[in-house]
């Protein structure tokens, strides 16, 4: 059974949990404002939602329990299969006794070319360390099993899935109070040039690849080019052969 996410929730309203979410909030808002398509789903932190600046026409947020419009078991998901545009797993992974299979469902629904964005802590950082050294860890967001981001994309390039975008973020230590926060924002910027593999949190973008399928797309191009006028023929006259009437009478 998968360890529930309310907790998770919960965690989000201190201040290290909000410090998180506005980093998290940032990436979404960006990331899903360039998909189309007509349905996006999604799992997990049903409270945040990290899809209000998609434009796609129909979009809700699911969970296994909590506040979600849908509630659903992740392995097993009620959707159809090829149904799904755009899919978001914020934190979903780290908190389920089989990531694997939630991967393999999230292949299922998604439509061919359609999105999967990930997001996960990241063991090899210091939010990591901080975990390993026991913090707390019957805790959100500790009691989670972290999951090696080379790990994750080897999954889903096993599942077919093209890696198309990702970052690292999160690089300020897990301190509880928001002064300490505050004092360490400038390790956004250093770390996310100098040390960007040891951001807390990953993203991944991945899209579903369909083998031999080739998708068919109207070449606005070609319908925007004048169409070429046709030049006039130039008409020919045709000379007529000339006829005589017969030998001359003097001659004959």
């Amino acid at each position: 059974m998968q360890k529930s996410t309310l907790g998770l929730c919960e965690w989000f309203d201190t201040p290290l949990g909000q410090y998180l979410q506005q980093q998290e909030q940032a990436y979404f808002d960006k990331a899903v404002a360039d998909v189309f398509g007509y349905n996006a789903v999604q799992l997990g932190l049903a409270r945040r939602d990290f899809l209000r600046m998609s434009r796609i026409p129909l979009r809700f947020a699911s969970d296994r329990d909590g506040p979600g419009k849908v509630r659903l078991d992740f392995p097993r998901l009620p959707f159809a299969t090829n149904s799904i545009d755009l899919l978001l797993l914020p934190h979903v992974l780290e908190f389920s006794e089989n990531p694997h299979q939630i991967l393999r469902e999230a292949k299922r629904v998604l439509m061919p070319e359609g999105q999967l964005i990930i997001c996960g802590f990241n063991p090899r950082s210091v939010w990591g360390l901080s975990r390993m050294l026991g913090r707390k860890s019957g805790e959100h967001p500790w009691c989670g099993r972290f999951i090696a981001l080379p790990r994750v994309k080897d999954w889903l390039a096993l599942l077919g899935f093209e890696i198309a975008a990702g970052r690292l973020g999160c690089y300020v230590p897990p301190f509880q109070q928001e002064k300490w926060l505050r004092r360490f924002r400038f390790l956004e910027a250093a770390g996310d040039r100098w040390w960007a593999i040891a951001g807390g949190v990953y993203f991944l973008q991945a899209v579903k690849r369909v083998q031999g399928l080739r998708l068919i797309r109207p070449n606005w191009n070609e319908a925007l080019k004048p169409k070429k006028s046709l030049a006039p023929v130039r008409r020919e006259s045709k000379v007529l052969p000339f006829k005589t009437r017969g030998p001359s009478p003097h001659m004959r």
